[in-house]
């Protein structure tokens, strides 16, 4: 059990450093971060940003150097389609439903030398 809650927080961690690395590269690329792990229940979007006149919601996925497969195969359709409830949630919240949005993926992969970042601008079709 405690190997398992080990793991557990090593991967709130790496997850929590791929999101704020997410966040700075964001920023340095003219976005501008409206919100963090936004939450509707159990539903939950990452970034919420926004990038000139457009609303972009973000995930972000995180993986280390040892893991199987890349941080994209975590996007898969049923995350897909919660984060399409989520940003409807979001809207309908903000009142914001006229506003052009997006769906972007910054995948993150934890090196040796450090982080690499993959931002996929428009990762899928809502």
């Amino acid at each position: 059990m405690k190997r398992v809650l080990e793991r557990f927080a090593l991967g709130r961690r790496r997850g929590r450093m791929g999101e704020d690395a997410a966040a700075r590269y964001l920023r340095s690329e003219g976005y501008r971060v409206l919100e963090r792990n936004w939450r509707s229940g159990r539903l939950e979007l990452d970034l919420v940003c926004r990038h000139g006149d457009t609303l972009v919601f973000v995930e972000v996925k995180t993986r280390g150097a040892g893991s199987r497969g890349t941080p994209a195969d975590g996007l898969d359709r049923t995350k897909m389609r919660n984060l399409v409830r989520a940003a409807h949630l979001y809207l309908a919240e903000h009142e914001c439903w006229d506003e052009p949005c997006r769906f972007d993926l910054v995948a993150v992969l934890e090196t040796g030398d450090g982080l690499e970042l993959d931002h996929v601008p428009d990762a899928f079709q809502a």
